[in-house]
C-alpha cells in the first residue's frame, strides 16, 4: 500500500471535517480529515505527530518567540504559509527550522492531498535553565541558537542522510516506543543543527502570493485533462515569468511541470481503466493523449506496463 493510502486507512475512522486530537493544546482545523498526536518529551521539548488527508490545516496556537519549532515531511508535500508573508515548501524527508512566533497562525496546504509531519518544540530559554545531561556535557548552547534561528526568516533543510538517520527511526517506532524514541532523537537533532543548517541555503521560503498563483496554475492545468497549456501561456495567465512559474511550480508540487503532469494523466487513467469499461482509446483522450500510440507509451513509462495489461490485473481493485 502506498503512503497515501496508508494515511487513508489509518484516518477512515476520523469523519470528514475533523482532526482527532490527543493530548494537544493545538487548535487544528481541515476540511478533510487529520489525526494530532502530542508528547511531553523532556522539560522544555514538546513533540506532535500529524497526519492528513486533505487539501488544507489551519494551526492556532499561542505565539511563542523563544521557542524553536522543528516540523518534518515524513511523506507528501507540505506548502507552510506562516507570518510575515513567506511559504516554506516541505517534500518527503524535508525539515523546516523557525521561530514559535512564525507559526502561530498558520496555514499547511498539502498539493498531493495527503502527509505526515513530525513536529518538535525546544524552548531554548527552559533548556538553557535545566539543559539534560547529554547537552550539557556536549557545551551546546541553546540562547546562541535561539539568537541564530528564531528571530529571522524560516530555514528549509532539503531530505539528506542526517535527517533520515534522526527521523526514520523514530517514525517507524511502535506507538509505546515513540516517547522513548523521542527523547533520543530529540536531543540528537539539537546536537546536530549546525552541521544541518548549513544545508538550508537550498531550500528557500517564498512569497505566499507567488505560491498562490502556482496553485491556480496547477487548478487550471487539472481542471481539465483534455487542454494542454505552453510554459508561456501559463506564465502570461498568471502574471509569472517562465522560470519563477518553472521553479515555483517544482517547489510546491516536486517536479517539473511537464513530468507532474504526466504522472498525473497517467494515475488518472489508471483509475479509469480500474473503475470503468470504456474502451482505452477514450480513455486516453479524456487524458490529453489524442493519439492512442503516444498514450500507451506514456502509460508504460509510468507504470511499467500497458493499459490493457494493468487493466486486467486490476480490475477488481476499486471493489
Amino acid at each position: 500500500m502506498n503512503a497515501a493510502g496508508r494515511i487513508a486507512a489509518a484516518l477512515q475512522d476520523v469523519p470528514p471535517g475533523t482532526v482527532a486530537s490527543a493530548g494537544s493544546a493545538l487548535r487544528v482545523e481541515t476540511a478533510g480529515r487529520g489525526r494530532v498526536e502530542s508528547y511531553a518529551v523532556l522539560p522544555g521539548i514538546e513533540a506532535t505527530f500529524c497526519a492528513f488527508c486533505a487539501e488544507e490545516a489551519t494551526f492556532r496556537h499561542a505565539a511563542a518567540p523563544g521557542v524553536l519549532e522543528a516540523h518534518y515531511c515524513r511523506c507528501g508535500r507540505v506548502g507552510w504559509n506562516m507570518r510575515g508573508g513567506l511559504s516554506v515548501f516541505l517534500g518527503a524527508g524535508d525539515l523546516t527550522l523557525h521561530g514559535g512566533a512564525c507559526c502561530a497562525d498558520s496555514a499547511m496546504q498539502f498539493p498531493l492531498g495527503y502527509a505526515e509531519t513530525v513536529g518538535i518544540a525546544f524552548d531554548l530559554a527552559q533548556l538553557a535553565e535545566h539543559p539534560p545531561r547529554a547537552l550539557r556535557d556536549a557545551g551546546f548552547q541553546p540562547l546562541a541558537l535561539r539568537e541564530s534561528l528564531c528571530g529571522g526568516r524560516p530555514a528549509a533543510i532539503p531530505a539528506c542522510p542526517a535527517l533520515e538517520h534522526i527521523f526514520a527511526p523514530l517514525c517507524a517506532a511502535p506507538p509505546p516506543l515513540r516517547p522513548s524514541y523521542l527523547q533520543l532523537k530529540a536531543l540528537e537533532l539539537l546536537l546536530a543543527l549546525d552541521g544541518l543548517r548549513a544545508r538550508a541555503a537550498k531550500l528557500a521560503p517564498c512569497a505566499a502570493q507567488q505560491a498562490e498563483r502556482i496553485r491556480a496554475a496547477h487548478a487550471l492545468l487539472t481542471g481539465d485533462l483534455r487542454r494542454r497549456y505552453t510554459i508561456e501561456a501559463l506564465a502570461k495567465r498568471f502574471l509569472l515569468n517562465t522560470s519563477a512559474l518553472k521553479e515555483g511550480f517544482k517547489a510546491v508540487y516536486g517536479a517539473p511541470i511537464a513530468t507532474y503532469m504526466k504522472e498525473y494523466r497517467i494515475h488518472r487513467a489508471m483509475e479509469r481503466l480500474r473503475e470503468t469499461d470504456d474502451p482505452i482509446a477514450n480513455i486516453a483522450a479524456e487524458v490529453g493523449y489524442g493519439a492512442q500510440g503516444k498514450f500507451t507509451q506514456a502509460f508504460k513509462d509510468v507504470a511499467q506496463t500497458l493499459p490493457s495489461e494493468y487493466r486486467r490485473q486490476h480490475r477488481g481493485e476499486s471493489t
